[in-house]
């Protein structure tokens, strides 16, 4: 091999026997990208080398340039360096042009865009310096460029002195560079410049408009951006684009709803970013039905098959709660689209690809189905798809809710595996995580490992204390994180509230509810008046809870009723809860609850009669109670079970388990408490119904599928009964087993036959 010391590149000598068709014509005037694949494509299957790249075919090109001498003309010179340039080599290109003699303003032109391109903002600025102190005058291409990457620095004062320079050299200003400089003000936030120099500009085009419009958009001020948006003289489809998106993004969705069916009433052009922009504004607003007319216009127009596009699409139909139809689209990706190098986190503009795997995963959590949304996070990283921080933040919450701690766990070491440091956002829903699925252990490690924890965090570690019944920790952690000079906000009175509500606290309770209004200027929602009326009514104050309802104007909330009629059957007030079940079928009749609270009241007190209407009356008007369900997770897989459930494989040994455990249990002064069976049947029936609860399915699957020394736990879609609750107790006390389950409210840890909740729950 000969070595070409100004190329600083190797040549294979079997190069210039067998490569003949490229002649020296063709590498110093108009070599084509065909011709670079025809060369590429003789190299690999000639030579031992079996890849080329463009980097190397370019360097080629450049040494037989220079051993030919056609080199030393500027105008060929200035087409390898574009080459270089444009395969990405700024090293190489870099190399090359300190070896053109006779730069001109293209040599230096070219060498800025190139580091422009990658963002190397730096190296422009100090290109244009040695462009001046060498006495060559940028063009307006570069200064285009250097003004480009001023805003992308945010370096006003530069590019307010390079502007002053321009003005007094009496450099000529055309309008692309007059819309360099006005976008460069707009992005380094100098409106005042801005509007000055569109005031004065002698030419204006519609990007100097679409860029004001743009800028008024980010300043808030709509009423002016829309103004200036009907007074343009023309309007492309860049200028409907930027008018759409920047309403919809402050909040004017029906205002930009009402002008995208002005531009497709009128004709007016739509692009691959119309599209997209229209179907994230179907997401906001849930017009399901707009949003398959828009599907329908895109795979008219071809634009189905765009990456943003798509990943629009299905966005759309996940927000709208369509998750097959999303899951079809997102099954029709390009097969270049199915994984890529390297599994990792990105931190950075995620490709339309991952957004589509983000969106399927966030569409399957924020419609409940969290076992779509496993299986679609652990095939993402199977198929080594980069993973954003929107869907570690959207899985993290599906573990969360699902209650599924150990995959939780593996999640958790993923993000460790793959080196990204933790922030507070991302530990806040790790915290929240492992709270919400009964390591509260875990939870305090992360919070006690974050430097800095803002708000959001200390909230998370306040609402994990209330969930699992540790109130005066919750409290003791809302006074350290005011000590330490952090506001609280409304998440984190909801977390204390509950936290009170959850212990029993009334003095406190109602002290912190006067303190957000009073100190804070926090005006309560519905989650607080909720709070507030558990409060009292978990403590019997079954008349301050009317009495608060009436004061504070709130008799119009659903969830405060349905509050109130669960304290009026956690403490057997049938005729009080007949009145407040009335209320509240009145602002929910197709909702199951005040039904199956009044209908349990009534059976409770042996009222079948009633209790039959109501049921009656549930099934006149098609509303279904929703079923209890327990579920387990073991060995990353989760048992579900449902009350009598016959269809586990190993149901003959959990009834069997069951049945002798009951018995066990009677020995040591269980008893079945028949009352809550809510069917007029004998003693004995009621207790064999009682017997088969789901959660004590789940209890003994756990029993006879674990070791003595590991704890259980088990999640619920509703309250724990009374009955299940002893009966938890019970057998942590015969099994000197640690016994851990969440309902819908609240955790629940038996241990020595006693429970953190202190039967207060």
């Amino acid at each position: 091999m000969r070595r070409c010391c100004l190329s600083s590149c190797f040549i294979p000598t079997r190069l210039s026997k067998r490569a003949h068709f490229l002649t020296l014509d063709c590498l110093t005037t108009n070599t084509t990208k065909f011709e670079f694949r025809r060369f590429q494509s003789f190299w690999y299957h000639s030579s031992p080398v079996h890849y080329l790249t463009a980097e190397s075919a370019v360097g080629i090109h450049h040494a037989k340039a220079v051993k030919s001498g056609s080199f030393q003309h500027l105008n060929v010179a200035n087409h390898f360096l574009n080459l270089s340039v444009k395969s990405q080599d700024l090293n190489y290109a870099h190399k090359l042009f300190n070896e053109i003699s006779d730069r001109d303003v293209r040599t230096w032109t070219i060498l800025m865009s190139g580091y422009a391109r990658i963002g190397v903002s730096t190296m422009v600025l100090d290109l244009l310096r040695e462009m001046r102190i060498e006495g060559v005058h940028p063009n307006q291409f570069s200064l285009s460029i250097v003004f480009k990457c001023c805003s992308s620095t945010s370096d006003l004062r530069m590019g307010m002195g390079i502007h002053g320079w321009i003005l007094r050299s009496g450099i000529n200003l055309d309008v692309v560079l007059d819309n360099s400089i006005l976008d460069f003000y707009v992005k380094c936030g100098s409106f005042d410049h801005a509007k000055t120099l569109f005031s004065v500009m002698v030419e204006r085009d519609t990007v100097s408009w679409n860029i004001m419009v743009g800028a008024y958009m980010h300043l808030g001020d709509m009423e002016k951006s829309l103004a200036m948006f009907n007074s343009m003289p023309s309007k492309d489809v860049a200028s409907w684009n930027t008018i759409l998106d920047g309403l919809m993004r402050n909040g004017y969705e029906r205002t930009a709803l009402e002008l995208l069916y002005e531009m497709a009433n009128n004709g007016h052009e739509l692009n691959k970013v119309t599209f997209s922009i229209a179907l994230v504004l179907v997401s906001s607003l849930s017009i399901m039905e707009l949003g398959r007319q828009i599907h329908g216009r895109a795979l008219k127009f071809g634009f189905e098959k765009d990456g943003f596009v798509r990943t629009s699409l299905i966005d759309m139909y996940c927000k709208c709660g369509k998750m097959e139809k999303a899951s079809v689209i997102f099954r029709k990706r390009p097969l270049d689209c199915v994984g890529t190098q390297n599994s990792k986190i990105t931190f950075g503009e995620p490709t339309a690809e991952i957004v589509s795997w983000s969106s399927m995963v966030s569409g399957y959590v924020q419609n409940g189905e969290f076992k779509d949304a496993l299986k679609m996070f652990i095939s993402m990283v199977h198929e080594q798809v980069e993973v954003d921080r929107f869907t570690i933040t959207s899985i993290v919450s599906a573990c969360a809710d699902a209650g599924i701690l150990e995959l939780g766990r593996q999640i958790h070491a993923y993000i460790q595996k793959v080196g990204y440091t933790l922030d507070v956002y991302l530990s806040s829903s790790l915290v929240y995580m492992y709270a919400k699925c009964g390591s509260l252990d875990d939870a305090w490690k992360i919070f006690k490992q974050t430097v800095h924890p803002n708000v959001v965090l200390w909230t998370a570690m306040i609402t994990g204390s209330a969930l699992h019944g540790q109130g005066r920790k919750a409290i003791w952690l809302f006074e350290q994180m005011v000590h330490e000079g952090i506001k609280p906000n409304e998440v984190t009175f909801v977390g204390v509230l509950t936290a009170c509500s959850h212990a029993g606290l009334l003095e406190e309770g109602s002290k912190y509810f006067r303190l957000m209004k009073e100190v804070y200027g926090i005006k309560p929602g519905v989650e607080h008046f909720t709070c507030m009326v558990d409060l009292y009514g978990r403590a019997g104050h079954l008349d301050k809870v009317e009495a608060f309802i009436h004061e504070n104007a709130i008799s119009d909330l659903s969830g405060v009723w349905r509050s109130f009629l669960s304290s009026c059957t956690l403490h057997k007030n049938i005729e009080m809860g007949k009145w407040v079940s009335e209320k509240l079928l009145q602002l929910e009749p197709l909702e199951a609850g005040p039904y199956v609270l009044l209908s349990n009241m009534c059976s409770t007190n042996d009222r079948w009669v009633e209790a039959a209407n109501v049921r009656s009356l549930m099934r006149r008007r098609m509303v279904k109670k929703v079923p209890g369900q327990s579920w387990i997770q073991l060995k990353n897989q989760v048992h579900t079970f449902v009350m009598g459930d016959r269809s586990h494989p190993q149901e003959t040994d959990i009834y069997s388990f069951l049945d002798e455990l009951t018995g066990r249990l009677k020995e040591i002064g269980y008893s079945s408490n028949v009352n809550l069976v809510m069917q007029d049947v004998e003693e004995e029936q009621r207790e064999v119904l009682l017997g088969y609860h789901s959660e004590k399915l789940a209890l003994v699957y756990g029993i006879i599928s674990t070791t003595s020394e590991m704890p259980i736990q088990i999640m619920k879609n509703l309250r724990i009964c009374i009955d299940c609750h002893s009966f938890v107790k019970y057998t942590s006390q015969l099994l000197h087993r640690e016994i851990i389950v969440r309902d819908m409210h609240r955790f629940h840890h038996f241990k020595s036959g006693h429970c953190t909740c202190g039967d207060y729950w």
